[in-house]
């Protein structure tokens, strides 16, 4: 099993590309269950999450063609041959996202079945919002055998209210809606940006979506969809991280290809925390630049929904403070599991004390090297850069889970001048 080797205590400088999103890759990639017409998809990221969902769409008879390419790969799909709306345990069982096969399998085949799916230990995350949406709109749906089993004629367009906000739940109800008969109105939607940059995919399909990006998305049925072409928007969260290690090392670093646009929040925080964040933009080409103080502020935060502080971005801050002036209070309100990330950040020499839902964080003036065990994705990422602060070599154990979620992360951090090794 991989392990990453860090020595701590450089200060990052230099310039990255930032890949394409993998939040909004993957649902995309789902979108090509809904046409017989090739989909050609450019900024794919190489991620095993990425793969997995391929591999899983090949199971159903998909055509997949890859060709690598600068920022990420163009994938192109086609489901002319679907003949197997199968989703097995075994392909399933690594991540949760392999749901969002349910929706487009459901409105093109009229029949589905979903192995229950797993992913990150971060807590709850029940699927019964894509059920009850898939059931309103005339679905029969069992679960049985721990999978998931959707049979209809034709989906019909419905009413629904979701009883949370949730991103993949929006994402799947949206996809089975494009070819439903009838209107369908998704209440209580996701506001994600990975969400808009599904719609405008299924939008170039020809499908007949308004409203993503707010709470009330529309979806006027229609009976087929045909071929595209369609760029991933740069990854947000892979960009908040590399701002995170930049500002932890006192660096001056530029990423290209992302926007500041789709992270305010985290680049208030940032501000608050007394770095210097500029974006560069022109029709062609996008860019942040950050240049961080000596000595960072400890700055609070409380996740939520979109456009709140990003429950994934969580972790990232909690490593940041953890070398940052005074004390912070991080609340999170999304995943009840996702504070795992503290243990091991203790083991570095953290000052963190958890109190249910909130941590208490009081920066030191410095952390040291240890081993570390990576818990999830973006627990990783914070070991990362807490280890890129310490004093002295780190090992961060179980690094699979980085590579679910980041492109080539240790060749982008040791592009910045960070000393990182991959070993086993």
């Amino acid at each position: 099993m991989d392990k990453l080797l860090i020595i701590g205590g450089t200060r990052l400088a230099g310039e990255i590309e930032i890949s394409g999103a993998k939040n909004a890759a993957l649902p995309i990639l789902c979108a090509s269950l809904l046409t017989r017409e090739p989909l050609t998809l450019t900024r794919v990221p190489a991620l095993n999450d990425v793969r997995t969902m391929l591999k899983l769409l090949q199971r159903m008879g998909v055509k997949v063609e890859i060709a690598p390419g600068t920022g990420g790969d163009t994938v192109t799909l086609c489901a002319a041959g679907l003949d197997n709306p199968l989703a097995p345990y075994e392909l399933v069982k690594t991540m949760r996202a392999s749901i969002l096969v349910l929706g487009p399998l459901t409105a093109r085949c009229g029949e589905a079945r979903v192995s229950l799916p797993g992913g990150c230990a971060i807590g709850a995350r029940p699927v019964d919002q894509h059920i009850k949406g898939l059931q309103q709109m005339g679905a029969e749906v069992n679960v049985e055998h721990g999978y998931v089993h959707a049979r209809t004629t034709r989906l019909r367009g419905a009413r629904l209210f979701t009883d949370m906000v949730t991103v993949t739940g929006t994402e799947n109800l949206m996809l089975a809606a494009c070819l439903a008969d009838g209107e369908t109105i998704i209440e209580n939607a996701a506001r994600e940006p990975e969400v808009v940059d599904l719609a405008q995919c299924l939008v170039s399909m020809g499908a007949q979506i308004s409203g993503a990006g707010t709470d009330v998305i529309r979806v006027r049925g229609v009976d087929s969809l045909h071929g595209a072409e369609h760029r991933i928007m740069p990854d947000r969260i892979e960009t908040g991280t590399y701002l995170c290690a930049a500002a932890v090392t006192g660096g001056e670093v530029r990423l290209r290809g992302t926007s500041a646009g789709y992270l305010d929040v985290v680049v208030d925080k940032l501000l608050d925390a007394g770095c210097d964040i500029t974006s560069e933009k022109s029709p062609s080409f996008e860019a942040i630049c950050i240049k961080a103080p000596r000595k960072l502020k400890s700055v609070s935060l409380r996740t939520a929904p979109y456009p709140a502080f990003p429950t994934d971005m969580q972790a990232q801050f909690m490593a940041l403070n953890t070398v940052a002036d005074g004390t912070a209070f991080i609340r999170e309100t999304i995943f009840e599991n996702r504070f795992m990330h503290a243990v091991e950040l203790q083991r570095l020499g953290a000052d963190i004390t958890i109190d249910g839902n909130t941590a208490v964080v009081r920066g030191r003036e410095r952390l040291l090297g240890a081993d570390v065990m990576a818990t999830d994705l973006r627990a990783s990422a914070s070991l990362v850069v807490a280890a890129l602060a310490a004093e002295g070599e780190t090992c961060v154990d179980r690094i699979y889970h980085l590579d679910r979620g980041y492109e080539k992360l240790d060749q982008k951090l040791g592009a910045l001048g960070a000393q990182v090794k991959r070993t086993r």
